[in-house]
């Protein structure tokens, strides 16, 4: 009997190897072959009755060069299937989930519209149904997988140009792709380990950046709205670009629209001043500035938080595409999520605002200086969180700066001094108006030093530097030139001429306004940058 060779023990080793392991399945989309025809699109839609509006995978089209010199590429856009998938970590109920072949799959009846999947995905792959309000995406039509057969795009395509396999299966063509030829994937920086490859790919349409959007006129058989940054697009400099390459322009695309609406923005807000509230009421009581028998620390500054924490939680369930979905939030949390760990912060906050009131109720001030030390870092807790939820986000390169914990801080301590000071100019509280001018003061200037210290520091990237843009000199620079003027630099000048109560609850007014349109101008300029 003849012994088999190396060749054959080896191919044996793998093949033993490759049956040990689950499937890994990945996809190669070849450039070189695509023609543009949208088959994938339409053999997608058809499969997953995908509705009109919205597309788990679409094909973009960008035009380089100048005519006659010209030239059509083509990228077939839809989720990577990250090995890392940044959806499912910010998830906070795994209605996104990685299966243990490596799919990134969905549960619909789980998901409850929260959009922090979206706002998590560096590649713009997840929309929300218009017909069932919940998240979906390409799942590699796992249904078909799981039944031996392959997704809808690859059965269609006739230039053969998509590809899936088994990442572990040693003779599989896909896997050999892979390792031999030199194939591309979507922002890599982001480490999120895409396991969707490109061979043959144009840079003019594998970075967003690199290809001008059309001002209007120019998108073949589809319509871009006007107001491009308001949907996620982007009014840039003149010549911008990311690519050394002939001019480039896109001349098809889908809408981009932003995950998160001005009730983020709002919301950031309202938190702010509850957090802030009590806060500052506990810290003006701890060095003396305000008896604790006050009725601005036993009534006034605890309803304040309530009301605006309230709100908050009123507008994060607002913002749902699912609202009555919300409590799944608390009963099944998926802990790696900010949003599953601020909703508790913020539960456990109005636990003790509960309590609190509770004392002012029953007359227990000794109550009250036992939950002030608890109530001082839960506050500061419940203002700063909402930047790892931003962090989280890793598709929006404005929102990880390592600032913004400590930026949110102060705005909270701007906030809840902004809100007392009119209520101790109308009980002509002396002795706490003064320390509040100056506390005001020196939190209007630290917020205004924070943003011009992250403005003047070089962006680490071109997103980074395209939302800049966007926040100062582009689509949302009123809200950001309103939010430093009016809620930095003329509360400051206002503090500094007057000591009154009247001016002093000017100076709140401004302040709380500015902040309110520099967060929308914050939050919507980090989400008006292509992504696709």
């Amino acid at each position: 009997m003849t012994q088999p060779g190396p060749a054959e023990r080896g191919a044996a080793l793998l093949d033993q190897l490759y049956r040990a392991h689950d499937p890994q399945w990945i996809k190669v989309i070849d450039h070189t072959r695509c023609v543009g025809c949208h088959a994938c699109t339409v053999a997608c839609k058809s499969e997953n009755e995908v509705p009109v509006g919205v597309t788990r995978t679409y094909v973009k089209h960008v035009e380089k060069g100048t005519f006659p010199n010209t030239r059509r590429s083509f990228q077939v856009t839809r989720c990577n299937q990250c090995a890392d998938p940044p959806c499912v970590a910010s998830c906070p109920v795994t209605a996104m989930y990685q299966r243990p072949d490596g799919i990134v799959d969905f549960d619909k009846d789980v998901c409850i519209g929260c959009k922090a999947c979206i706002a998590a995905c560096p590649y713009d792959a997840i929309f929300i149904n218009p017909d069932d309000g919940s998240a979906e995406k390409c799942n590699l039509c796992s249904h078909r997988i799981d039944e031996g057969l392959e997704p809808a795009c690859v059965s269609v395509c006739p230039a053969e140009a998509i590809l899936v396999g088994d990442l572990h299966e040693p003779s599989g063509k896909v896997a050999a792709l892979v390792g031999r030829d030199n194939v591309a994937v979507r922002r890599p920086e982001k480490h999120t380990q895409p396991k969707l490859y490109y061979l043959g790919i144009d840079q003019a349409t594998l970075d967003p950046l690199a290809a001008a959007t059309p001002t209007g006129g120019l998108h073949q058989w589809s319509e871009q709205p006007h107001d491009l940054a308001g949907h996620g697009g982007s009014r840039l400099p003149a010549g911008w670009s990311t690519s050394n390459a002939a001019a480039a322009m896109v001349t098809y695309d889908i809408a981009h629209k932003r995950p998160w609406d001005e009730r983020v923005s709002l919301y950031t807000w309202t938190k702010s001043i509850a957090a802030g509230s009590l806060l500052m009421a506990v810290v003006a009581v701890a060095l003396g500035w305000l008896d604790l028998s006050a009725p601005l620390a036993r009534w006034v500054a605890p309803l304040i938080t309530g009301a605006f924490l309230a709100a908050t939680g009123g507008l994060l369930i607002w913002d749902l595409s699912h609202p009555l979905r919300f409590y799944r939030i608390f009963t099944r949390p998926q802990w790696r999520s900010w949003l599953v760990r601020g909703a508790f912060i913020i539960g456990a906050f109005g636990g003790l605002l509960a309590l609190w009131l509770l004392g002012s109720m029953v007359g227990s001030p000794g109550l009250q200086r036992v939950l002030m030390w608890p109530i001082v870092p839960v506050a500061l807790a419940t203002a700063v969180y909402t930047a790892y939820l931003f962090a989280q986000a890793k598709a929006r390169d404005l929102w990880q700066s390592p600032l913004l914990p400590s930026h949110m801080a102060v705005q909270a301590v701007l906030a809840g001094t902004s809100a007392l000071l009119p209520a101790a100019a109308l009980a002509s509280d002396g002795d706490l108006l003064a320390p509040l001018r100056w506390v005001l003061l020196a939190a209007v200037a630290t917020h205004a030093l924070m943003v011009g210290s992250e403005l003047a520091l070089p962006k680490g990237t071109a997103h980074a530097r395209a939302a800049e843009h966007q926040l100062t000199h582009g689509a949302f620079r009123t809200f950001f030139r309103i939010g430093i003027g009016l809620g930095a630099l003329v509360p400051a000048a206002l503090c500094l001429v007057s000591g009154a109560g009247a001016v002093l609850s000017v100076a709140a007014v401004c302040a709380l306004a500015g902040l309110l349109a520099y967060e929308h101008a914050f939050v919507q300029a980090g989400q008006a940058v292509p992504l696709a």
